[in-house]
C-alpha cells in the first residue's frame, strides 16, 4: 500500500467491504488460500473450510 488511508476513506472501504458480494467472496478465497500454502510449506496438506461455514 502506497500509504495509510484516511479517516473517510477507510470508512468508504469499509461500507464497501460489507456490502461487495465479490469482495467478499475474494477475502474468503485469499484467506483458504492462505490457510493451504502455510500447511503446506509446513508438508502437510489441508483442505479449505466448507464454503457455507462463516469465515473468521
Amino acid at each position: 500500500m502506497e500509504r495509510r488511508l484516511r479517516f473517510g476513506e477507510r470508512l468508504s472501504m469499509g461500507t464497501h467491504l460489507m456490502m461487495c458480494t465479490g469482495c467478499t467472496n475474494f477475502r474468503k478465497q485469499m484467506k483458504a488460500l492462505r490457510v493451504v500454502a502455510q500447511t503446506y510449506a509446513e508438508g502437510g496438506a489441508a483442505a479449505p473450510p466448507p464454503a457455507d461455514q462463516p469465515s473468521k
